[in-house]
């Protein structure tokens, strides 16, 4: 174990008192306990670091001894000794003291003399699929979702009707044993209760002991307008039904929008791709481009290259976090014309030479291209 400051493991000052040491120690114990992080080894480090830290600050004795010598002071003699040494306090006690209270929800004298069987039931996740226009304007949508409810027929007991469970006999209804190995007495989940302390001697015919059934939930479900993909909303209280009458989970709903024929959506922005006639890219014009509330001009302005990019403002997605409302981007595409007529393509022939030798100025951007390989040809030529 690492030889960290006591005072700092728990993140307390020198001059805390008891009951900040312990409240301390809660809060870490919480987080850091083994259950509550299985097969995880440095939480597990972690949380012995921590047990150790309040063994030794929350016995008068052993702090005395370690604010004068540091860990110097814990390793043996009177006062000291280390985890479950002589004068310290027993880790069962300290699991008793603090975990009892945490785990039974508090309250005077319900930490050791026994265990709360009701367990808060699983949280569940449900995909939403939604189109592009569902998501930007909102919708309400019914789902079905099969979940674990309370069994009507026990009250979510377990117990057949006109029984009830009985006390464990392993456990005595604690919930828990305890174990001796050597100088230290561990306690341990009941293996038959399972922490319940508690045992189903005749179980209910409709849930077989286990007090909940599966079903098959229909729910409404309020979208609000602007969600995007990976969004969720969270149902309060409509995820699996608690055990021994532990409260409910909650219903997490993820968003998953799907793709559009026209438009993709970026945050607010949404984009699409426009194709216009060679005519009209090098004449000019105006038409009519779809937006999700209707349709809207866009002039396009002579001698437009394919690839230019039009903003229409405010013709995007208002955030369901709020904010402006983003643009919709439109990005042109020229076409090249096909299935040309003869008389079409003696037009095109004619256009082509009334361009003559000056072509290069009504095409920059494939003259600059021309340069640009002339000049690396002559580099190659006379690098050769």
């Amino acid at each position: 174990m690492s030889k960290r400051d006591l005072y700092e493991v728990l993140g307390v000052a020198k001059n805390a008192s008891d009951d900040e040491i312990k409240k301390a120690y809660r809060r870490l114990a919480m987080k850091l306990h083994p259950d509550r992080n299985p097969d995880d080894k440095v939480a597990e480090e972690k949380f012995k670091e921590v047990k150790f830290a309040y063994e030794s600050l929350s016995d008068a004795r052993k702090r005395a001894a370690y604010d004068q010598f540091g860990h110097a002071g814990l390793e043996g003699g009177p006062g000291g000794g280390g985890p479950g040494g002589p004068g310290g306090p027993n880790f069962s006690d300290i699991f008793g003291d603090i975990f009892g209270d945490i785990f039974t929800g508090g309250g005077g004298g319900g930490g050791r003399g026994g265990r709360d069987s009701a367990y808060r039931g699983a949280d569940l996740r449900y995909m939403l699929d939604l189109t592009l226009e569902e998501a930007v304007f909102g919708t309400t949508a019914k789902i079905r979702v099969p979940t674990l409810v309370g069994c009507q027929h026990c009250n979510g007991s377990g117990a057949k009707k006109g029984t009830k469970p009985a006390q464990c006999p392993t456990c005595n209804g604690v919930g828990q044993v305890r174990m001796q190995q050597g100088f230290f007495s561990i306690q341990q989940t009941c293996p038959r209760c399972h922490g319940r302390g508690v045992v189903i001697m005749d179980p209910c015919e409709h849930c077989h002991g286990h007090g909940r059934v599966e079903e098959q939930k229909t729910l409404s479900v309020k979208v609000p307008a602007g969600v995007d993909n990976g969004d969720r909303i969270r149902l309060s209280g409509e995820g699996e039904a608690g055990e021994g009458g532990g409260p409910a989970g909650d219903l997490y709903v993820q968003i998953r929008v799907k793709p559009h024929p026209i438009f993709t959506r970026e945050e607010n922005d949404l984009f699409c791709e426009v194709p216009i006639s060679f005519t009209m890219a090098a004449l000019g014009g105006e038409m009519e481009v779809p937006t999700l509330d209707g349709r809207v001009a866009l002039k396009i302005p002579s001698e437009t290259q394919t690839g230019r990019v039009f903003r229409l403002r405010s013709k995007g997605v208002k955030s369901v976090r709020g904010g402006l409302q983003g643009d919709l981007l439109c990005k042109v595409t020229v076409e090249t014309p096909v299935n040309l007529t003869a008389r079409q393509r003696e037009l095109l022939e004619q256009f082509a030479e009334s361009m003559g030798e000056g072509s290069h100025e009504h095409s920059p951007q494939s003259s600059g291209w021309f340069d640009k390989v002339k000049k690396f040809w002559d580099e190659m030529t006379g690098a050769g």
